[in-house]
This record gives structure tokens, C-alpha cells and sequence, in this order.
């Protein structure tokens, strides 16, 4: 039985931002409809259009649920393209710590941030991890997200790092993507990052794969983690095993994790905080998208990324909550867009953009979501507002109604 969205009041197909690789998004890539219709069949968009327009084997077809959209907004459903959803635990106390003038560096060389996180990872359940997973899941849901992207790198061994991955497979009523991040931290079992890495590229990987628990690795490159050198050979190792590969890159200092992302093709280069105009360009001129994450930054107390400047360039760029217990406690996209626009100076269509078809890059998923076109997965957001009142006041919460692969999975109208 299809679905028939009619009298749509305001569609945003953003089909001319995807046309353009999610690169310079302006108001026009929107591609805005109004009174407008969409078609459902099974879990794909199969038909959009003006609603007068709307072909009489669509308007006649028996057995057509249909929903007036007047007065709606319809757009994709928002893809958040960085999280580290499954951990056990909290970091309150880092928190505070950090307000009161400790570094990020000097807590973890105490033994906390990652490794606090991973003692309390390591002695959960897989049904405690998924559960709390899947309550933190719905809570993205409920603000849109039809496609959340999952890390692992709370646990650090192989029974554990597996463990999270297994929790995560399990998540419900969303697209999940899930990313191997054994390449975290250095867990006090090993002395050496390039003797862990090893483990982890000659144990770990091979296992990761034969389960199919993840299709992306992740590294975090950066000084007093993992060096560049030794994170580069992993990740080449990983993509001869078919993985795709990402990075955690340049958000502490300048240390090379954009370089890397480009030269291996990475899908994408995350936080960027530290990167010069050199890195910009090279990214700009590369298919790396650039992942920013402003609520990370916000809760560390660091600069900006230059969003500005690396749109400008040509880069595409995507935007992310960083949800983790650590740096980025906080699942608010509302604040994250809003920090988009206030601290990095991005436009509105540019925010939507990020969140949509430029995540959809980052996850390469941009041939099944990110947009509303024929052919593509009926990921669907309706809200009861304006546009342009979107990622502008912190805490807002419209009713709307979420189309997960073309099954209403939210519904607050």
C-alpha cells in the first residue's frame, strides 16, 4: 500500500543541492515547491510534483493512504552524520573539571575522558547498551533524523569494541550507519599506539568484517593520540580489507589528519578545527566531505571551524551533533545549526544543506537519502513551520511527523 503526502503548503526538495554535491548551497538549491505532493511506494519516493500535476494513476489508485499536508513544511529527513551513540556512563565530573581550567590532554593523561568511558563500557550488557542506544536514538528521531551514524571506540579490545557494535545493529526506526573507532584512545593494555593499531588492523578488523557489524573505520589523528604515520598504514590496511575510512582530524592541532584524508580518499574529514588555508584548498578540491561539529567545540571551549572559508572554496561541508559523554553531551540539533549560523556564519540554506545532502556525502549514502527525488528512500520530515524558522531558537521543539523508509516512525501533528 503506497502513501500519497498531498496539499503540501511548502516543499523543500533540496534536489538542486544535491545536483551541485551539496557545494555552495544557496536559497535556490532549496528547489521550494509549494502546494505541492509527494508519492510513497513500499520504503521509496515514487513520485513529487506540483499537486495539480499529480498523474491519475497516483490520484485513482486504490488503496492509497493518503495525509493533507496543508499548512506543512516538507523536507528530507535529517541525516546526523557523527555520533558515538552506545557508551555506559557519564562524564559530569570532566566537565566540570574542564570549566575549571583543565585541559582535555591533561584529563585523559590522568586517566579519564576516554579511558573513564571505556571502564564503564567494557562492564555493560549488550541489551544495557542497546537500550540506553535506543532511547538516545529516539530522541533524534523525534527531531527528524531518519539516518544516524554510530561510532564504536568506547571499549578498546576485541570482545567489547564488538559488544558495541553489536548494540548498535540493533537500533530501530532509523537508517544506521555503523563505524569501527577501536582507534580512539591507547588502552592500558598496550604500551605503543603503532603495537595497538597493529593488534587492531591483524585481530580486530578481520572480525569486524566477517560479522559485518561495520562498513566505515575511523582514526583519531592528533597529538598525544593516535600520529599520523602509523594511523595511515591502518588505514590503508583497512581499506585493502573493503572498509571505507574517515577521520577524526586536526581539532587539538595542526597534525595532519586532513593531509591523510585526502591523499586516501577518506569519506570524510571530522572537526577541522586547526586547518589552514593549504588544507583547505586541497580538501575543496578533493570528494573528502568536511564534517563540523560546533557543539564539541562549544562545550571545549575552542575556536570555530572555518566554515566560511572552506564553502567558499568549494568544499562540501556536513554538520553533526558529536554526541558523546564527554565533549559533546548534548543530541541538540537546534543548537548545533544555530551555532552554525551564529559562530561559523552559515546560511540558513547552507545549515539545511550540511544536514542534509552533505551528511548524506559524508555517510556516502547520497544516492539513497538527503533529498526528495524519485528513486531515493522515502526519508521525510513534516513539520508545523516555516522553513526559515528552523536552527533559530534553541529548545524549539514544532509538531511534526518522520518517514523512516517510508514508515511514519514519530508523529507529534
Amino acid at each position: 500500500m503506497g502513501i500519497l503526502l498531498k496539499n503540501i503548503s511548502t516543499l523543500l526538495t533540496l534536489q538542486g543541492a544535491s545536483a551541485k554535491g551539496g557545494r555552495h548551497v544557496q536559497e535556490e538549491d532549496l528547489s521550494i515547491q509549494s502546494n505541492a505532493s509527494v508519492v510513497i511506494e513500499k520504503d521509496r519516493i515514487a513520485w513529487v510534483g506540483a499537486h495539480k500535476k499529480l498523474p491519475k494513476e497516483w490520484s485513482r489508485k486504490k488503496g492509497l493512504k493518503e495525509f493533507d499536508m496543508k499548512g506543512l513544511t516538507v523536507l528530507p529527513g535529517f541525516v546526523e552524520c557523527h555520533t558515538h551513540l552506545i557508551f555506559s556512563g557519564d562524564r559530569a565530573a570532566e566537565f566540570e573539571m574542564r570549566n575549571q581550567g583543565v585541559s582535555y590532554q591533561e584529563i585523559a593523561a590522568r586517566g579519564g575522558g576516554i579511558l573513564s568511558t571505556m571502564k564503564k563500557t567494557r562492564s555493560a550488557k549488550v541489551s544495557e547498551l542497546a537500550k540506553d542506544g535506543q532511547e538516545r536514538a529516539n530522541h533524534f528521531i523525534s527531531q527528524g533524523v531518519t539516518t544516524v551514524e554510530i561510532k564504536s571506540g568506547y571499549a578498546l579490545n576485541l570482545k567489547d569494541e564488538l559488544k558495541m557494535l553489536e548494540a548498535a545493529n540493533t537500533i530501530k526506526n532509523l537508517r544506521t550507519v555503523c563505524t569501527f573507532l577501536g582507534a580512539h584512545a591507547l588502552p592500558p593494555e598496550f604500551k605503543t599506539y603503532e603495537e595497538y593499531l597493529n593488534f587492531l588492523g591483524d585481530k580486530v578488523l578481520p572480525v569486524v568484517k566477517k560479522k559485518k557489524l561495520a562498513r566505515r573505520v575511523d582514526v583519531f589523528i592528533e597529538k598525544g593520540f593516535f600520529p599520523k604515520a602509523e594511523s595511515e598504514a591502518y588505514l590503508r590496511k583497512a581499506q585493502e580489507m573493503g572498509f571505507e575510512i574517515l577521520i577524526h582530524a586536526d581539532q587539538m592541532s595542526l597534525s595532519g589528519g586532513s593531509d591523510v584524508a585526502v591523499r586516501l580518499g577518506a569519506l570524510s574529514g571530522d572537526h577541522l578545527l586547526q586547518v589552514s588555508d593549504k588544507e583547505i584548498q586541497a580538501l575543496a578540491k578533493s570528494e573528502v566531505t568536511c564534517v563540523l561539529l560546533p557543539a564539541a567545540d562549544l562545550y571545549t571551549k575552542t575556536n570555530y571551524p572555518r566554515a566560511r572559508d572552506m564553502i567558499a572554496a568549494g568544499a562540501r561541508v556536513a554538520l553533526a551533533t558529536d554526541f558523546n559523554p564527554g565533549t559533546s553531551p548534548t543530541q541538540d540539533l537546534n543548537l548545533v545549526g544555530l551555532l552554525a549560523r551564529l559562530e561559523m556564519k552559515m546560511t540558513l540554506p547552507e545549515v539545511i544543506g550540511a544536514y542534509t545532502v552533505g551528511a548524506a556525502h559524508a555517510l556516502n549514502l547520497q544516492q539513497e537519502v538527503g533529498s526528495i527525488e524519485v528513486g531515493k528512500s522515502a526519508d521525510i520530515l513534516c513539520i508545523e513551520k516555516d522553513w526559515r524558522t528552523l536552527f533559530y531558537s534553541v529548545g524549539d521543539a514544532p509538531k511534526k511527523a518522520v518517514f523512516s523508509r517510508g514508515k511514519k516512525v514519530f508523529n507529534s501533528l
